[in-house]
């Protein structure tokens, strides 16, 4: 009898300690401005109560401000605007900590925003300052290779070009680049073996003069595109023509309240999980608007702001599973937990916020 508790206590032992071990644990990778912040931030969120606690700062005064996941999740990527480089780490599948493995120049000045082609063959790098398109070919070690493609975008005396996203179709043969000074959405056919861009059969889309088309969102489905236009604050959506991936104009609609009367300008747009809810985030308004999404036609219907309790919100995300969002307010320093409703699609601010110089990207990750 003693024997077989003493057994039963062991069996216990050990399946708590595997269900302890092989906790999927979420990781949080924030990108900052140098001037006042380190670099990169890791930390580990616990969502049943909102907590977390800092693993790591890789200390890099570049400024690696927008980050991005390879794939496969073993590499992480930045945008470094304080040299115009781009650069590559291994994320440790055990403590989710970043190791540099390298660095290549972005081609171009003002490096913003960087891209993985969704099977992770290329990498995409957005320069605002010069208005470059870079594509580097990813080896795979996860290491930055050899310069596949660039493509210097032209503007006129009276519009600079200012490159800003790129964002990769699903199937990866399609990427919508854009391009802020010249008011365009540009479409490339991409080679699925050298990466090198072709213009679409219709090469961009234009959007009214002066928007500046910032960030580009593509809805679950594939069907429909919308752009964040930082300068007008408006979303901007279109139809997506399946097998020549052009953008046909859908609709234009405000990203701001009808009684706000200062300056506001758009930064990040990101669907929820299932589709059903866009958010776009505004700074000088400091809000994340809110639509709900016809998945039929693509239209959106305003559903509301929620405050995003801090200065100048850049980059933020939709919690894969839908549960939360999480905004980087970059002027006052703060990364800010919000409570997501899945049905209505409004946010509930949690009280809960990380404290870190000049947050501008937060990136989400699961670890098995």
């Amino acid at each position: 009898m003693k024997q077989t508790i003493l057994t039963f206590v062991c069996l216990l032992t050990a399946m708590i300690t595997f269900a302890q071990t092989s906790k999927t644990k979420e990781i949080l990778y924030i990108g900052t401005y140098t001037q006042k912040g380190e670099g990169i931030y890791v930390y580990e969120f616990d969502r049943s109560d909102y907590s977390f606690k800092e693993l790591q700062v890789i200390t890099s005064k570049t400024s690696p401000s927008f980050l991005e996941f390879h794939p496969n999740k073993k590499y992480l990527y930045a945008a470094n605007e304080g040299n115009n480089t781009v650069s590559s780490y291994a994320i440790d599948q055990a403590t989710a900590k970043l190791t540099a493995l390298n660095a290549q120049p972005s081609l171009g000045k003002g490096p913003c925003h960087v891209a993985v082609d969704p099977k992770g063959r290329f990498l995409y790098v957005s320069n605002y300052g010069s208005g470059q398109l870079g594509v580097y070919l990813l080896n795979p070690d996860g290491t930055i290779g050899a310069v596949a493609d660039t493509i210097q975008d032209k503007g006129n005396p009276s519009q600079k070009p200012h490159m800003h996203s790129v964002i990769p179709s699903a199937d990866g043969k399609f990427i919508y680049a854009s391009d802020l000074g010249i008011d365009k959405i540009m479409v490339y056919s991409v080679d699925q073996k050298t990466g090198q861009l072709t213009p679409g059969a219709v090469p961009y889309a234009e959007v009214k003069a002066g928007d500046g088309p910032r960030h580009f969102a593509i809805h679950p489905n594939g069907n429909f595109g919308y752009s964040a236009c930082e300068l007008a604050s408006v979303v901007n959506s279109f139809s997506i023509v399946k097998g020549s991936g052009a953008l046909v104009p859908l609709e234009r609609v405000t990203m701001l309240p009808g009684d706000f009367t200062g300056k506001s300008y758009a930064a990040d747009i990101h669907f929820s999980p299932d589709g059903k809810f866009l958010y776009a985030s505004n700074r000088g308004h400091e809000s994340l608007a809110i639509y709900g999404v016809n998945a039929k036609t693509g239209k959106l219907t305003v559903a509301g702001h929620a405050e995003t309790h801090g200065k100048h919100p850049r980059n933020f995300l939709v919690d894969q599973k839908g549960e939360f969002v999480i905004a980087t307010n970059r002027d006052n320093d703060t990364v800010v937990f919000f409570k997501r409703n899945s049905s209505t699609g409004q946010l509930t601010y949690t009280g809960k916020e990380i404290s870190i110089p000049t947050p501008v990207c937060v990136k989400q990750l699961f670890l098995n």
